[in-house]
């Protein structure tokens, strides 16, 4: 998939375009990529236009929601789903000041000569959200540019699938539920570094994952797959600030069952997380270990005969 750090025009090959945030990549995004993919004649390409930051963070700072993806995650989300080419532009004053007509029929229609746009129904955008489905619609229509609003993708249960249920999801420890609505496991990937040698000393050595600037399930233990040099492997995931040895910082541990190599400065990645217990703070040592030992049914070995 190529990459487009500007709302300009790259090829005179025509372009039909998915609009969106794309937090997460979920179900109801992976909607408006497969529409956006049955526009794309022979010979055309479908690109997605995003965001390098959430518009929040330049409209509200401080006030941004946490994401579910790291940008690099979400790039490779939205090559996963089929697109030719992504637009990845930051949220500025440009973007946030241009009148929602403009947006339309200058930068879409004249810069980037669309063929095709599709969105969620409840898009908004340009100058204070005064644009909408139905201004597309009208403008779209007099240029001759296909138009599909998508509708809200439901759960199992009709409620709309969206970014921030599935973010509360996540907060709550709920990793199951958030995988149902993403259509895919919600990750935690980063490189593993040096920690204090704790979890050696006490007979269960851990990979310290680097925190990655994402939302984070709440603190406690989970059961997970950690994915390393292409194979994948049971694990058990501590999130948080190890209270039993007063730790002040928030780590990710992971103990991966079956694995002795020492991967220092490479990359592991955990899907597949599922809450097991609260973080705790211990009176012993040894309390601790019992608990971990409890812990380690979480993960254990298949059972056969």
């Amino acid at each position: 998939m190529k990459l487009h750090y500007a709302l300009e025009r790259t090829s005179q090959t025509p372009l039909v375009i998915a609009i969106g945030f794309f937090d997460g990549m979920h179900r109801g995004h992976q909607d408006i990529a497969r529409q956006t993919l049955r526009l794309r004649k022979p010979g055309w390409r479908a690109a997605a236009l995003t965001f390098s930051n959430h518009p929040a963070s330049f409209l509200r700072p401080g006030k941004e929601p946490p994401l579910i993806c790291t940008p690099e995650e979400r790039i490779d989300l939205i090559a996963r789903a089929g697109f030719d080419e992504c637009f990845f532009v930051p949220f500025d004053e440009r973007i946030a000041s241009q009148q929602a007509v403009r947006f339309l029929r200058e930068t879409l229609i004249g810069d980037l000569g669309v063929r095709g746009v599709v969105v969620g129904i409840n898009f908004r955008f340009g100058h204070k959200r005064t644009g909408d489905t139905a201004l597309m619609a009208n403008i779209f229509g007099d240029a001759g540019v296909t138009f599909v609003p998508v509708a809200n993708t439901p759960d199992e249960f009709g409620d709309r699938i969206s970014s921030t249920r599935i973010r509360t999801c996540i907060e709550q420890g709920k990793l199951g539920e958030a995988d149902e609505m993403l259509g895919h496991s919600y990750e935690l990937r980063g490189r593993v570094e040096l920690g204090a040698g704790r979890g050696h000393d006490l007979g269960f050595p851990t990979a310290n994952i680097a925190v990655p600037s994402k939302l984070l399930p709440k603190d406690g233990v989970y059961s997970a797959t950690a994915r390393y040099d292409g194979r994948d492997y049971a694990s058990l995931v501590s999130i948080g600030t190890n209270p039993t040895f007063d730790g002040q910082h928030r780590t990710i541990e992971a103990w991966v069952r079956d694995f002795h190599e020492t991967i220092y400065g490479r990359e592991m990645a955990l899907r597949d997380l599922r809450f097991v217990r609260d973080q705790q703070r211990f009176a012993s040592v040894d309390d601790l270990l019992a608990k971990m030992n409890d812990d380690l049914g979480a993960v254990a070995y298949p059972s056969y005969g």
